[in-house]
């Protein structure tokens, strides 16, 4: 059974914890109170722990077209106020950057602006053969606010992110697989079937070995590489010791699927 908020629908299937953007008239715009119900369903993942993977998805045509400038235009002169939305926003996006479970998203239609800032910080992302993705903000005056232009050249390079920021265009779901910028291409009927699939093929692993590859990963990434190595080196060690190891080496010797925890 979902629980239905106004902005946001929230699920569990099996192992797998569901968010749905509920703005469809607004194309999934994220407003203050948006975000506020993500970060809550977040916590709520994350305590629960029968959920091994997070999955997000949207209503209706597309996946997200950014920011709601209608209620940004409220407040727009107000320093403050604006600030206050984008902190949200980014403490949000950075959440799930950070959440020990992996995130996958699903996207359909358009991701823009905001909405791909949002695709930016999930761990693997299932896109549609219409989906299209860019960077809005220049035909606005804008800039980013909520991590594009931190995560973009990190994800995709300098120069392809440097050509989105300036034009503004969007590419389409193959040029965007081509880029990295989403793992997979599926049907318009599939994606949401094989987002799942695959969430559900996550929880089957180790959560606690996954947990610890998406810490090296995202620490890594922060550190040179000399550091990064030692990290790696630091973490493994222990890992060894841990019973989610000890399940899957005997598993492997009793040639059998392992029951991690």
């Amino acid at each position: 059974m979902a629980e239905q908020q106004e902005i946001l629908l929230v699920e569990r299937d099996g192992p797998v914890g569901v968010m749905t953007l509920n703005r469809p008239d607004q194309f999934n715009c994220l407003s203050q109170a948006l975000h506020e119900a993500i970060r809550s369903a977040i916590e709520s993942f994350e305590s629960d722990g029968a959920i091994r993977c997070i999955l997000i998805k949207a209503s209706g045509k597309h996946f997200c077209t950014g920011a709601d400038l209608q209620e940004v235009s409220g407040f727009r002169e107000d320093v403050e106020a604006i600030k206050k939305f984008f902190q949200v926003g980014l403490d949000n996006l950075r959440r799930l950057e950070a959440s020990p479970l992996p995130v996958v998203m699903a996207q359909q239609g358009l991701a823009l602006a905001g909405g791909l800032e949002l695709l930016l910080s999930a761990d693997v992302v299932f896109a549609s053969e219409s989906a299209q993705l860019g960077d809005q903000h220049a035909q606005f005056g804008l800039v980013p606010g909520w991590g594009g232009s931190q995560r973009l050249p990190r994800l995709i390079g300098r120069r392809r992110a440097m050509d989105l920021f300036f034009t503004a265009r969007w590419i389409d779901a193959r040029e965007a697989l081509e880029w990295g910028l989403v793992n997979y291409v599926t049907t318009e009927d599939e994606l949401i079937s094989d987002a799942l699939a695959y969430c559900k093929a996550l929880a089957e692993r180790s959560s606690a070995g996954l947990a610890t590859m998406k810490q090296l990963v995202n620490r890594g990434l922060e550190l040179n590489l000399d550091a990064g190595l030692q990290l790696e080196c630091d973490i493994a060690a222990p890992a060894l010791a841990s019973d989610d190891v000890t399940e899957g080496l005997n598993a492997f010797r009793e040639k059998r699927k392992p029951a991690f925890k």
